[in-house]
């Protein structure tokens, strides 16, 4: 018993005495929203140049979102790792603006304005 107690007392000496570890950063709520929102603005980018837009309205986009979030350089990657994600789904999908496509656009403006609205109301100041 007095053998238990003191391996018990020494276990509990050598845990206050160890340097604390640092945990992981726990992700923001709005985090995978925000990831989200990154990879339909790469969709779009895609699609809508695809189908007749000329210009980078939607890489503008990605970059107002960079700069508003003003991201440390892992989680900037993380954003453009997104927004690349939703470019290439569609390029070894599409070739040519096809009536898929433009339904695409359609969903993608709906989800990307739904997170957009979404995020600012429940997490906004």
């Amino acid at each position: 018993m007095i053998r238990a107690l003191a391996s018990f007392m020494l276990g509990i000496a050598i845990f206050a005495t160890a340097p604390a570890r640092p945990t992981a950063a726990a992700e923001a709520p709005f985090e995978p929203g925000l990831m989200r929102l990154a990879e339909v603005l790469g969709s779009l980018h895609f699609l809508r140049n695809l189908c007749g837009e000329k210009g980078d309205q939607w890489r503008g986009e990605m970059e107002k979102l960079l700069e508003s979030e003003n991201p440390d350089p892992e989680r900037r990657a993380r954003f453009i790792a997104a927004f690349n994600r939703g470019y290439r789904s569609f390029g070894s999908t599409y070739t040519q603006c096809t009536s898929s496509a433009s339904e695409a656009i359609s969903r993608y403006m709906k989800e990307g304005e739904k997170l957009s609205r979404d995020i600012a109301s429940r997490y906004g100041n």
